[in-house]
């Protein structure tokens, strides 16, 4: 291989190519590594396929029994969802939160508490929203169970 000092743009020196055409396949090689290590998204999970779940379809049935101020169903909806085994801590901490809400309305308050701690447990990121956590009944209760 002749090396010729040359200033034009034009004329590429053979070296520089074969180190060019190096580095491109080193670079696919490193993006092809890369592309086999990146986890497929996971499919997308409907209300259809929840309630095909025992859990989830009995948290479900806690959440619209909370709705409609039915306090033994939703105690009863949300023991049997966590008995079943909800997939997600964030549906077990909503079974818990349901639970600490029968449970101080009916004033049960150190099992209201428990409850709380137990959706933090469940779901470190559990929080109630700004309404919630400034309710009358279970608020102070709450907070305590923060500390």
């Amino acid at each position: 291989m002749t090396l010729r000092p040359h200033s034009s743009t034009s004329t590429r020196i053979p070296a520089f190519a074969a180190l060019r055409g190096v580095r491109a396949l080193a670079a696919i090689a490193c993006v092809s590594a890369l592309a086999a290590c990146v986890t497929p998204p996971e499919p997308t999970v409907g209300v259809t396929d929840l309630s095909e779940r025992p859990a989830e379809r009995a948290l479900i049935g806690a959440m619209r029994a909370y709705d409609d101020a039915d306090y033994p169903t939703v105690e009863r909806q949300a023991d049997a969802a966590l008995k079943l085994g909800l997939r997600s801590p964030r549906d077990e901490a909503t079974a818990h939160k349901l639970r600490a809400f029968v449970y101080c309305t009916s004033n049960r308050i150190d099992p209201c508490e428990a409850e709380f701690r137990a959706a933090r447990t469940a779901d470190p990121t559990f929080e109630l929203s700004h309404a919630e956590a400034g309710h009358p009944v279970w608020g102070p209760v709450y907070l305590k169970s923060r500390q």
